[in-house]
Formats: structure tokens, C-alpha cells, sequence
């Protein structure tokens, strides 16, 4: 393949440039760190709650909540500090050895945010399928093992997408990155060749994580709701659907963000470039935010601690 001249050779510094198109309305940004922050006391807040505090809630359910809160964490402090720099202080510049970690965060901790969601669903499919056999299946030792497969599956899969834009792409037609952090296909895009193999690696990772665990998050749901509607009383029905009801919300938010921003970023050819990169951002931030929020209206036990330690 022959390289053209004007292309950069394995470059050391590539620059984020935000959303381009929007660069008069990107003071809007400025309240990134409100959501940033407000989402991490939430999550703290919610850790300690599950953890710490209350021993009622020391159930498998509020353990993955916990993880789950560590994750959203992470993916926060992933990318706000670079979206900082680039809107608040406007150093766009990042080391490309950084920017392959940043992206290496951010697509490890998505993938462990979605098998944690998967966890949850085979609990409440254990937990309201077979409730006599639910403390016998998932003990903390499964727990803790849960956490660590999803965990070292995301970074497995990950780990080789970084070594193949570090290996394989050495040749890049520009530096400057159209979007406000580190994404995949966003450094894909700026190689002169090999591209077509980390852009097939990247669809293979996305449809092995978000498609295998959307099947069997659907799988539990269905079972589950049949389950539910054969329940004599109506009482224990809707008691039984309750509890999956905040789920049901922050598997719809996450996945119809994802797979939105998946889309659009992949075969959306004449979608304007500021709505890949919108969504994608809102994709990362906004879940974190909502997520205690929407747990927090639905789960009596947690109602009833906040609470308490309101009044106390």
C-alpha cells in the first residue's frame, strides 16, 4: 500500500478538538463537573449505604448496585477531567500513549457495566422464578466471582484492540481527534491503513458484549413476566414487578443511548458529526447520574435509609 506523504508517522501528541460544529454553544459544557460531581456523591453515597451501613442491604442485588456504582464511577473520571481541559482551559493536546489508556478505561468499565446488568437480571430471574433456592444459588462467593469474570472478560476483550491500533496503525492521515475524548473508532479513523481489521475487532467486541447480554437480559425479563402474571394474588404480582421496574429503566437508558450512539457513529453517514459525539457523551455521563436517582425512587429499602439519615 502506498502511503501518501502528508501523513503522519506514528505520531506522540493527538489533539481533541470537541464537538465541531458546535463550538459557540459548547459553554454549555461548563456544567459537565456539576453533573460529574453531583453523579459521584451520589454513588459514593450509595456504596456506603450498601456496604457500610445498613446490613439489610447486604443482599446480592445491592452488591452488584455497589459495583455497579464503582463502575459509573470510573467512566466518569475517565473522560471529564480531558473534557475539562479541552472546553474549560482549552489544552485539546493529550499524549497518544494516554489517549490508548483513556480509550482502554472507558471500553473496559462499558463492558463491565453491561455484564454487572446482566448479573442483576439472572438475580431477579433466580430471585422471583426460584425464591426457595435463590440463597442457595447466589451466595457472596458467586457474587465476588460475578465481579471478577465480568471485569476480566471486559478487559480481554478489550486489550486487543488497543495492541492492534499501537501495532498495526502506524500511519495517520491527521492528529486532530473530532470528538471530546478518546473513542474507538474516533482514532480508527484517523489511520492511513490497516483500519478495516480494528474496525471489524470493533464490531466483533461490541455484538460479543452488548448482544450476548442484551439476549439473555431479554430472556430473564420474559421469563420473569410470565412468571409474575401467573402469580395468584394481584398484590404479589405487582410486588414482584416492582422490583424489577428500576431495572427495567437503566437497561432501557443505557442500551437505547448505546446502541443509539453505536449506530449512528458506525453507518450513520449523513448524520452531522456533533450528534455522534453528543450521544456518545451523553451515553457516559448521563446514566451515572440518573442511575442512584432512578434506584433510589424505586427500591423501598433505600427510600427508607435515606431517610433515616436525613433525620438523623
Amino acid at each position: 500500500m502506498s502511503i501518501s506523504n502528508m501523513t503522519v508517522f506514528m505520531p506522540s501528541v493527538l489533539t481533541l478538538i470537541g464537538i465541531p460544529g458546535l463550538e459557540s454553544v459548547q459553554c454549555c459544557w461548563l456544567q459537565v463537573p456539576e453533573i460529574y460531581f453531583d453523579s459521584c456523591l451520589l454513588q459514593m453515597g450509595f456504596i456506603h449505604t450498601f456496604q457500610c451501613t445498613e446490613s439489610g442491604l447486604h443482599e446480592p442485588m445491592y452488591i452488584f448496585l455497589g459495583m455497579l456504582g464503582v463502575t459509573d464511577i470510573v467512566l466518569g473520571t475517565s473522560i471529564v477531567p480531558k473534557m475539562l481541559g479541552v472546553f474549560w482551559l482549552q489544552v485539546p493536546e493529550i499524549y497518544f500513549d494516554s489517549c490508548l489508556l483513556q480509550m482502554g478505561f472507558i471500553h473496559t468499565f462499558q463492558c463491565t457495566e453491561s455484564g454487572i446488568l446482566l448479573a442483576m437480571a439472572l438475580d431477579r430471574y433466580v430471585a422471583i422464578c426460584y425464591p426457595l433456592r435463590y440463597t442457595a444459588i447466589f451466595t457472596y462467593p458467586l457474587v465476588t466471582q460475578i465481579g471478577a469474570v465480568v471485569t476480566l472478560r471486559a478487559a480481554i476483550l478489550v486489550a486487543p484492540s488497543l495492541a492492534l491500533i499501537k501495532c498495526r496503525l502506524q500511519f495517520y492521515r491527521t492528529t486532530i481527534i473530532s470528538h471530546c475524548y478518546c473513542e474507538h473508532m474516533a482514532i480508527v479513523k484517523l489511520a492511513a491503513e490497516n483500519v478495516r481489521v480494528n474496525k471489524i475487532y470493533g464490531l466483533f467486541v461490541a455484538f460479543a458484549v452488548a448482544g450476548f447480554d442484551l439476549i439473555f437480559i431479554t430472556l430473564s425479563y420474559i421469563q420473569i413476566f410470565i412468571t409474575v402474571f401467573r402469580l395468584p394474588q394481584k398484590e404479589a404480582r405487582w410486588k414482584a414487578f416492582n422490583t424489577c421496574i428500576a431495572h427495567i429503566c437503566v437497561f432501557l437508558q443505557l442500551y437505547l443511548l448505546a446502541f443509539f450512539s453505536f449506530f449512528t457513529h458506525r453507518f450513520g453517514a449523513h448524520v452531522p458529526p456533533y450528534i455522534h459525539i453528543l450521544f456518545s457523551s451523553l451515553y457516559l455521563l448521563v446514566p451515572p447520574f440518573l442511575n442512584p436517582l432512578v434506584y433510589g425512587a424505586k427500591t423501598k429499602q433505600i427510600r427508607i435509609h435515606v431517610i433515616k439519615m436525613l433525620c438523623s
